[in-house]
């Protein structure tokens, strides 16, 4: 277990806060590309626990400034976008995508147009999201992971629904390996191979498992009792690449997460790095959507919904002074030493693990190609099928 006061480290994400620090070190998506549009050309975004306005000039340039007018504080979400930048809808005042304020109307004022700047972070089109930095410059690069910068094949995403709690539950989950053979054991289920019961799930066909540390975080390593292996990594701090696709949980706020998942198909056709990807928006996983257990009831008819469901129902924010760890939580507790020591390394000023700064076109070779062939043999079609309900290159599980 942990104490209150450890549990706030792992979990808090705004300003100030050693997690929010750790975190602003890396790029994170807060958007699909496609939602700027010139007839929406302004969205509203929060993450690490900041109101902010993506939009995109009548330039094409991107931008992400700081919600709140540098005037009187009005809302720059219903700003009018112009060749230069936005426009406050309240009084006209102009900011351009790097936070600098061109006018201030009805008259020009020279003093603030010269001494304000306004809130504006980096922000960039990668793998047909776009991504913001929230942190120190100079910036990182996006993260080099096979699955993102594969020069050929083709990439396809989906966006989960809004997860109502702790961006941390859901990274442990990520941790925790022998849940598969037990939450998730409908889809595992096939003709002549069934269960033993619903308590143990098909927990008995695992020999092992082991956790280890890599350049770029964790490696979970699953070993069966009839000799198949399947390992794949937990890239820190907040993705899991499981077969061919990788998970993003992006902390909103201390009790929110936004959650995208890429798929990439090998191929040899070359992939338009501009272009915008396929997109499946998924339905809520419970019902009313934005209610909270007790009070929402979870479909359960999915992996990922019934993933929703226990990290949800550990709270907004997962008390871990009451839980009671065993053996088999080794990869949590890993996760968390490994979490306590990276922030140990941005309060000295040092780069923690995972973040790149050259050289550009690097490729970080996850062995994605070694743990699908692994993984396509531990885990039948059927799990696909019922997880991503799209078309997927093979069969994998998002445990």
């Amino acid at each position: 277990m942990l104490t209150k006061e450890e549990n706030e480290l792992l979990t808090r994400v705004g300003p100030d806060t050693p997690a929010g620090e750790l975190l602003r070190r890396y790029w994170h998506p807060v958007a699909i590309a496609q939602e700027l549009t010139p007839e929406h050309p302004t969205k509203f975004v929060r993450v690490l626990g900041e109101n902010l306005v993506l939009f995109r000039d009548k330039l094409g340039r991107v931008g992400l400034i700081g919600d709140r007018c540098s005037h009187r504080s009005a809302s720059l979400c219903y700003g009018r976008v112009e060749e230069r930048g936005i426009s406050c809808a309240y009084h006209g005042w102009l900011f351009d995508t790097q936070g600098n304020i061109l006018e201030t109307p009805p008259e020009r004022n020279e003093a603030i147009i010269n001494s304000v700047k306004h809130l504006a972070y980096p922000v960039r089109k990668f793998v047909g999201m776009y991504w913001a930095y929230l942190g120190p410059e100079p910036a990182p690069l996006l993260p080099p992971y096979d699955l993102f910068t594969k020069p050929t094949g083709s990439r396809q995403l989906v966006v989960h629904p809004m997860l109502d709690c702790n961006w941390f539950q859901a990274m442990e989950n990520s941790a925790d390996p022998d849940h598969l053979q037990i939450l998730h054991q409908e889809f595992l289920t096939r003709p002549g191979h069934e269960p033993v019961n619903s308590t143990r799930g098909f927990i008995d066909e695992v020999a092992a498992t082991d956790f280890y540390t890599t350049d770029f975080g964790l490696m979970k390593k699953r070993t069966y009792k009839d000799g198949r292996v399947d390992e794949h990594p937990l890239i820190f701090p907040n993705m899991l690449r499981q077969g061919f696709g990788m998970q993003i949980r992006v902390p909103v706020d201390d009790t929110h997460t936004l959650h995208f998942q890429l798929f990439y198909t090998p191929g040899d056709d070359p992939i338009d790095a501009s272009a915008d990807l396929p997109v499946e928006w998924k339905e809520p996983y419970k019902l009313p959507p934005s209610a909270l257990h007790p009070y929402a009831r979870y479909t359960m008819d999915s992996v990922l919904a019934q993933d929703h469901a226990m990290w949800e129902t550990q709270g907004p924010i997962a008390d871990r002074s009451l839980e009671h760890l065993s053996y088999s939580d080794r990869g949590v507790a890993l996760l968390r030493k490994v979490m306590q020591e990276q922030l140990d390394v941005v309060a000295r000023g040092g780069d923690p693990m995972g973040l790149y700064r050259r050289p550009e076109g690097l490729i970080v070779d996850t062995n994605y190609e070694e743990s699908v062939k692994a993984e396509g043999s531990a885990v039948p079609a059927l799990i696909t099928a019922e997880m991503h309900r799209i078309k997927v290159p093979a069969a994998t599980a998002d445990d």
